[in-house]
């Protein structure tokens, strides 16, 4: 069974930092792509940036270049997301998944493991 647990979410400032963890388990870390999205109330959920596991590639959405890294520390099946920098249109749940596939930002439904989310709140 494979699982992806997220944490690390809570109410921050504009112009604030946090750090979002998924710790994953239960599949072969080589073969997947691994990423971050976000859903804020009445959005469609979107790809802010993901993770080849295999080749270390990353891939970012426009929103998130320059400002939210995405890294792992293989040793702890852990993925991270760096948010820096946040706006309050950075407010949204947001959401591990992986899938053994292509990685990709764009196709959210390719997607079919995902933790339960994380809330991330920004005040102006």
């Amino acid at each position: 069974l494979v699982q992806l647990v997220e944490s690390g979410g809570g109410s921050v400032q504009a112009g604030g930092s946090r750090r979002l963890s998924c710790v994953g388990s239960g599949y072969t870390y080589s073969r997947y792509c691994i990423g971050w999205f976000r859903q804020a109330p009445g959005k469609d959920r979107e790809g802010v940036a993901a993770l080849s596991l295999g080749g270390g590639s990353t891939y970012y959405a426009e929103s998130a270049k320059g400002r939210f890294p995405i890294f792992q520390d293989s040793a702890k099946n852990t993925l991270y997301l760096q948010m820096n920098r946040l706006k309050p249109d950075d407010t949204a749940m947001y959401y591990c998944a992986a899938e053994p596939i292509p990685c990709t930002l764009v196709d959210v439904s390719s997607f079919s493991i995902w933790g339960q989310g994380t809330q991330v709140t920004v005040s102006s």
